[in-house]
């Protein structure tokens, strides 16, 4: 155990960035810990160094509390990752955190910590389970000076090449399980296929309307200058794609796509060096108004609903 330990120690390097992490009850944990701390993994990506971490938890929702001890663990034996027991804990140990809690719910308190430590914040999905509490991230952020970004691995896959000057809509599929805790039901695995959307049309949205049924969910969005765009979610689970309708009455789709996890730990890496987001915190805010949106039209049977502050 010694011997793997002074192993995992001694890939840091006196220029890597030290990175900590709030939440051990994703995969993301260890899976963007192996990305970054193993110089040998085919997907390395230099320039920072996952060195500590603090559990969190959620007890009432089953896939953070089975996998929260089972993570940790893993970081602290295969990575050799600190772990500590409170948030205040991370900050003299590094350079910038990833708020990494499966659960949204908690992310606004567990910012608010992260925030007494000065340093920029990756807030991986969902940035909160409600709009209310997204906005209140994004108003502390400004108010102390903090640096955030928050995005799905999905916007670094290829659909992003789906993008250009000439695409007129967009349609999306992807997964849309729900869970039960998020009063903002589609932050929890939705914001994937909006995300996706999002990255292809950019903001503008005016109002979206949103029908569902047990095993899907289509919600198109109407943009402020005419463009549609629809995301298709299927229970429990289903796969990623999308099609874009350009103006020439062709298009361009990407019919079977995966997570891409090492090109979102690059984005996150540069963000800690530049403290710019790659993502603006007005477009991740809008996605969140998007959701909402949707949600209020279901509530109203499909109505036309107009985003909030639109």
């Amino acid at each position: 155990m010694l011997w793997l330990l002074l192993t995992c120690v001694c890939f840091v390097t006196a220029a890597d960035l030290r990175l900590g992490i709030i939440g051990t009850d994703t995969s993301h944990a260890t899976a963007f810990t192996r990305v970054l701390n193993d110089p040998k993994d085919a997907n390395h990506v230099p320039g920072a160094h996952i060195v500590a971490a603090w559990r969190g938890g959620s007890p009432d929702i089953e896939e953070s509390a089975k996998r929260v001890d089972q993570f940790a663990a893993e970081l602290k034996e295969k990575w050799g990752v600190k772990i500590v027991e409170s948030i205040a804990q991370l900050c003299p140990d590094v350079d910038g955190l990833l708020l990494e809690s499966v659960d949204g719910r908690p992310h606004l308190q567990q910012f608010q910590q992260a925030a007494e430590c000065g340093k920029p914040v990756f807030i991986d999905k969902p940035l909160a389970s409600t709009l209310a509490d997204a906005r209140e991230i994004a108003r502390l952020a400004r108010e102390r000076g903090i640096p955030w970004f928050s995005a799905s691995s999905l916007r670094y896959s290829p659909i992003a090449e789906l993008r250009g000057p000439d695409v007129v809509s967009a349609m999306m599929w992807a997964p849309g399980p729900l869970e039960p805790h998020h009063q903002l039901d589609l932050s929890w695995y939705g914001i994937h296929g909006i995300e996706m959307l999002y990255t292809v049309l950019g903001m503008g949205c005016v109002e979206v309307s949103r029908v569902s049924s047990p095993d899907s969910d289509v919600i198109t969005g109407k943009w402020s200058d005419g463009r549609l765009g629809t995301v298709h979610l299927q229970r429990p689970y289903g796969r990623y794609g999308g099609v874009a309708y350009l103006k020439n009455q062709k298009l361009n789709a990407m019919p079977d796509i995966s997570f891409s996890y090492p090109a979102l730990v690059r984005e996150i890496v540069k963000f800690m060096e530049t403290k710019t987001p790659p993502v603006s915190n007005a477009e991740t805010l809008e996605i969140f108004a998007f959701m909402d949106a949707a949600q209020r039209s279901a509530a109203q049977g499909g109505a036309l609903v107009k985003l909030e502050g639109r």
